[in-house]
């Protein structure tokens, strides 16, 4: 049975242009990290990406999606990279994969706890202490109205998410300086929501008739609803964090 295909048209599972994935490379890279683990990593591109620029280092990717992790390991594959990179299909609460010297958490903090600071704690607990983190978290950019967060995702509510000042004082009291702080832009947003849905309407509009397209037409129609509505209100921060020698 013919089904959609399934995120073709991203190269990263997130609001991250080339030029942005190039210079976050570099910068990472730059410390010239021997380990790298990347929390909900998808099909790990950023973490392939960082590895090809650091040939010393090794990764260990961690998700829950198998198909996600099948195109990563496909991936590795492709750039002889399959002997220095672990995809392990395995909840990350309380991993043992820790520490390392670069930590990858780009909008799956959630994996590490219900709550942000919990999930800092944690995240601190998984870096070393001359090691960078790179979170990729949502925050408002302004406050969404009740009318807006109903249409949303279900039961969105304004303390889903801070907003970015807090966000970066929560690093702070977490143990981390904010090396960098950037933010998606609009245009990286409208790429990454219009190439998430591209193959499903591709697909919808040659089968219509399909018996799987109306459970796939309302599944499209809700997150297109939701992202249109977010647009402009929902931001992502990268933030690039050093942890604080203890004293």
């Amino acid at each position: 049975m013919t089904t959609p295909p399934r995120h073709t048209r991203l190269s990263f599972h997130g609001p991250l242009s080339e030029a942005r994935a190039d210079q976050l490379v570099t910068r990472l890279a730059g410390n010239t990290p021997t380990t790298v683990l990347d929390i909900g990593c998808g099909w790990g591109e950023l973490m392939l990406r960082i590895l090809t620029a650091t040939p010393k280092a090794t990764g260990t990717g961690i998700d829950l999606n198998a198909e996600d992790l099948a195109r990563g390991r496909q991936a590795a594959e492709a750039r002889g990279l399959a002997d220095r990179v672990r995809f392990l299909e395995e909840s990350a609460t309380g991993t043992p994969h820790g520490p390392a010297d670069l930590v990858l958490c780009v909008g799956a903090s959630q994996a590490l706890g219900d709550q942000l600071p919990q999930a800092l704690a944690e995240l601190r607990r998984l870096v070393s202490d001359h090691g960078r983190v790179l979170l990729g978290e949502g925050f408002w950019q302004r406050t969404p109205t009740p009318a807006e967060l109903s249409r949303m995702w279900p039961d969105a509510a304004v303390t889903d998410h801070p907003g970015l000042a807090t966000l970066v004082d929560l690093t702070v009291e977490a143990g981390f300086r904010p090396e960098w702080t950037e933010t998606a832009s609009l245009d990286e947003w409208e790429e990454f929501e219009s190439g998430y849905l591209a193959d499903t309407e591709v697909w919808l509009a040659r089968h219509p008739d399909h018996p799987l397209a109306e459970e796939t037409r309302q599944r499209a129609d809700r997150h297109r609803a939701a992202w249109l509505t977010y647009r402009g209100i929902l931001g992502l921060a990268y933030l690039t964090l050093v942890p604080v020698a203890a004293r």
